[in-house]
C-alpha cells in the first residue's frame, strides 16, 4: 500500500488520456521507499487496475474485431507493477518531487544528527 484517497496520500484524476494520479511517498515506510527507488531507476514502470465495469457499449462489425467501450467503472485499486494487464500504462518519479524528497531526507538527517550531538535520544 503506497497511498489511499481516503487518507489524502493518493490523488487520482481523469482526463482525455485516461487515469492519472500522484502519491505522497511515506519516507518512514521502507517498502514504499524501495518501490520509489525502483520506479526512479526505471526497473518498475507500469500500472494495473482493479475495477468493475458499470457501463459499457459493445460494437460488432462483420469481419472486424469486437470493440468494447468502457463508459463507467468502480475503481478498487491502482498498483505499480512490472507486468501490467494494460501495457499502455506508465508510472514515473517526477524530478521536482524527487528533489523535494532528497531535500526533506537531508533536512531530517541533519536534524537527527544535531539532536544526537546534543545528547537527545532520537528514534531511527
Amino acid at each position: 500500500m503506497l497511498g489511499r484517497t481516503t487518507a489524502g496520500t493518493l490523488t487520482l484524476r481523469t482526463d482525455e488520456v485516461g487515469l492519472g494520479g500522484s502519491i505522497i511517498v511515506n519516507q518512514a515506510d521502507q517498502d514504499a521507499m524501495n518501490l520509489y527507488e525502483r520506479v526512479k531507476r526505471g526497473d518498475v514502470s507500469q500500472c494495473s487496475f482493479g475495477f468493475d465495469i458499470l457501463d459499457q457499449d459493445v460494437q460488432y462489425q462483420d469481419g472486424e474485431p469486437t470493440v468494447w467501450i468502457i463508459r463507467k467503472v468502480r475503481l478498487y485499486e491502482v498498483s505499480v507493477v512490472t507486468f501490467p494487464a494494460y501495457t499502455d500504462t506508465s508510472v514515473e518519479v517526477r524530478r521536482t518531487e524527487f528533489a523535494d524528497l532528497k531535500k526533506r531526507r537531508s533536512e531530517a538527517w541533519k536534524a537527527k544528527t544535531l539532536a544526537r550531538l546534543r545528547g537527545v535520544h532520537v528514534d531511527a
